[in-house]
């Protein structure tokens, strides 16, 4: 166990209201094996709790798998208009959620339920943020544990904010985190990069993912290198630096290869060199300059989504109500 917490810490409720966030896509062979066991676990550690299904657009019968649980107070089911993403799925279930701590974790039971016990335990003892971070990725392949590692080598260049490796979406949040993440306006969402960005006193917890209940992840290598972008450019210039070090470095070169063109022809009387030179140069320069437009193309398009100020996210329907907004009423 990694922390950061120190023990000036003001008292906290040992049973603290709870909302659990889930968004889910297409998991209706999940969620009627997880939500009872999610269910039971919340009301054995406090009396007002509520867990937040966010359907994403789901296409199969997710719905109907949520129905039996919406008849008493514990669960509620929020519907968006469409697929949106899971970065913006678990922002309405953060806009919803209502307890004064609130737990993210996926819908297909590779989050172990009784971890909660640990981080409720943590935000006790002064945690703002609990953390859950894979202790192995040895049931990846060498390609996504390789394109991990650049990933979080290249955000975490910038030294002010650091986000922690293999931490997930799997966390403890207190109420004055949930707050500071509603008020980021950021349309391009990338939480993982917000998490660590608004700060607090974070702890990281161990744990290894169970295997995926039922069906096979959503998450394509695509979206994978998708979110992974959106992280790069909304949490890093390093790839404008970058290429700005080598137009530099070649614009150097290429003096530096006048000169000695030059030179060679007043001191040895070498002719200049011919069109096979000049071609490959040509197209050696027009990629580079191509690839430079490229990246510079990805933030203004990111500046582009966020001038347009469209919603994170639509609701298309809600049903359920959760025992924290029961038990204030």
């Amino acid at each position: 166990m990694r922390s950061t917490v120190d023990s000036s810490v003001p008292t906290r409720p040992t049973r603290p209201a709870i909302s659990c966030v889930m968004p889910a896509y297409n998991e209706a062979a999940n969620l009627p094996v997880l939500l009872p066991q999610l269910s039971a676990h919340l009301a054995g550690l406090t009396d007002r709790w509520e867990v937040v299904v966010v359907d994403d657009g789901s296409t199969d019968g997710t719905a109907l798998a949520v129905a039996p649980f919406l008849t008493t107070p514990g669960v509620r089911y929020v519907r968006l208009s469409r697929n949106f993403g899971k970065e913006q799925a678990l922002t309405a279930g953060i806009d919803l959620a209502r307890g004064e701590v609130v737990v993210l974790m996926d819908s297909d039971l590779q989050h172990p339920v009784d971890l909660i016990d640990r981080m409720v335990q943590a935000w006790v003892g002064g945690a703002d943020m609990v953390c859950a971070a894979r202790a192995s990725r040895a049931d990846e392949t060498w390609a996504k544990r390789l394109g991990t590692w650049a990933f979080y080598r290249l955000v975490n260049t910038k030294h002010s904010v650091h986000i922690p490796v293999d931490a997930g979406d799997f966390r403890l949040m207190d109420r004055r985190v949930v707050d500071a993440l509603k008020s980021l306006p950021e349309r391009n969402r990338f939480m993982k990069g917000l998490y660590a960005w608004v700060g607090f006193r974070t702890e990281i917890i161990d744990y290894t993912p169970a295997e995926r209940h039922a069906g096979t992840s959503s998450f394509s290598m695509r979206s994978l290198v998708r979110l992974a972008l959106t992280g790069v450019t909304a949490f890093s210039n390093v790839p404008l630096r970058l290429w700005s070090a080598l137009g530099a470095l070649i614009a150097f070169g290429g003096m530096g290869f006048g000169l000695l063109v030059i030179a060679q022809h007043f001191i040895y009387g070498h002719d200049v060199p011919g069109w096979a030179t000049l071609v490959c140069s040509l197209m050696f320069f027009s990629g580079v300059q191509l690839l430079s437009i490229g990246i510079l193309g990805e933030y203004v398009g990111r500046i582009f989504d966020e001038v347009k100020r469209r919603p994170i996210y639509l609701v298309a329907s809600e049903a359920g109500q959760g025992l924290v907004e029961a038990d204030a009423r």
